[in-house]
């Protein structure tokens, strides 16, 4: 699990198609060479409304919390995400890590599912991570020390985290559009950190005192990056199937692993978009909306069968021609893309029943097709 990282793309209001909309789009990453063998799984966790004793994680017992229902992007078997929802409309994404995992000590993986299960707002999903982090978390005050970075947003707030071994730093994002490639991403505009921050970065060595403290500049990261295709702008309003078509051209060049776009209203359902399969480039993005009563496939997640290493989807797309299914399954795609957008418009914001195999039955038709 060591190395998980990911490309990073928000765009905010009043930048979007609409003046109520956040989306979110996510390209899984790892530095090995051939990454398109790592096999991400998608998963729902259904609400707990008390607390369930200790939660065992990747290498770490922590006292329970009652828990937002969530939908997760993560590696095969392992506990925690590489990014995901909650029913609350907070998004969590990983977009990078170095020195995961600890033994016996939380993972960068998995502070996303528990910022994901215990934060009803970005804010709050930040305090949780960083509580969580300093009771739980890798220690050290040093450059060598675990290092992570987050990016967490709701509908209000966008916020960046980065967390290196028991230090943080925070920045609530203020421009309409950012792209971020993996390394830590908070600059000079620190809006939250640890608790004496600049004392304790110069008494590490870490921060000789002298000019403005630059968080990231300090371990040597600089990752703000251009986008792949036409940056978003308010005359040009950019909507779901612009984010798609982004998280392609950038998985182009970094062979990227499982695709997550998730499209946050303040009005209205919100819509979550899974790959489930490598390559956004040669997969179909699928729809997840929360409801009481959702289920997904089994096909996302690992069979119970003992050493499978492979969803039955990912086996599956694995072995198809994209040139003989591609045309077939982008038009399947476009097609969900604007029933979706279409039930969203026409009901309230209430989750309907309607809604709850919609992922379930769009990874079905898409296995048809592998068949």
């Amino acid at each position: 699990m060591s190395g998980i990282c990911g490309e990073v793309f928000i765009v905010l209001i009043p930048a979007t198609e609409s003046d109520q909309m956040v989306i979110f789009g996510r390209n899984g990453m790892r530095p090995a060479s051939d990454v398109l063998d790592d096999v991400t799984e998608v998963c729902y966790c259904p609400a707990s409304a008390e607390a369930s004793g200790k939660v065992i994680c990747n290498s770490v017992e922590i006292d329970g919390a009652a828990s937002y229902s969530m939908i997760l992007n993560q590696p095969a078997g392992v506990w925690g995400a590489e990014s995901g929802s909650n029913e609350k409309g907070v998004i969590i994404g990983l977009t990078f890590s170095e020195g995961h995992p600890v033994d016996g000590k939380l993972n960068a993986t998995d502070l996303v599912r528990l910022g994901l299960e215990r934060g009803a707002t970005a804010s709050e999903a930040v305090d949780r991570i960083v509580e969580l982090n300093a009771s739980a978390g890798p220690s050290g005050e040093t450059k060598e020390s675990a290092k992570a970075s987050f990016v967490i947003c709701d509908c209000d707030e966008t916020w960046l985290l980065d967390i290196v071994g028991c230090l943080w730093a925070a920045q609530k994002l203020l421009l309409n559009n950012i792209a971020l490639k993996p390394g830590l991403v908070v600059g000079k505009q620190i809006d939250r950190s640890s608790d004496c921050l600049a004392s304790k970065l110069q008494t590490a060595g870490i921060w000789d005192g002298s000019g403005e403290l630059n968080f990231s500049s300090l371990f040597g990261y600089d990752s703000v990056r251009l986008w792949p295709t036409e940056e978003p702008v308010n005359e040009k309003p950019f909507g779901i199937c612009q984010m798609f078509e982004t998280l392609r051209a950038a998985g182009l060049q970094t062979k990227s692993l499982s695709s997550h776009v998730s499209v946050l209203s303040k009005r209205g359902l919100s819509s979550h978009w899974f790959t489930a399969t490598p390559n956004p480039a040669e997969s179909v993005f699928k729809p997840f909306i929360f409801t009481s009563g959702a289920k997904i496939s089994p096909l996302t997640k690992l069979p119970a069968n003992a050493g499978e290493k492979q969803t039955l989807l990912h086996k599956l797309h694995s072995n198809r021609k994209w040139e003989v299914v591609g045309g077939l399954l982008q038009s399947l795609e476009s097609e969900c893309v604007d029933e979706v957008n279409r039930f969203i418009s026409d009901h309230s914001e209430e989750p309907n029943h309607e809604l709850d195999e919609l992922l379930k039955d769009c990874v079905e038709a898409e296995v048809k097709f592998y068949r």
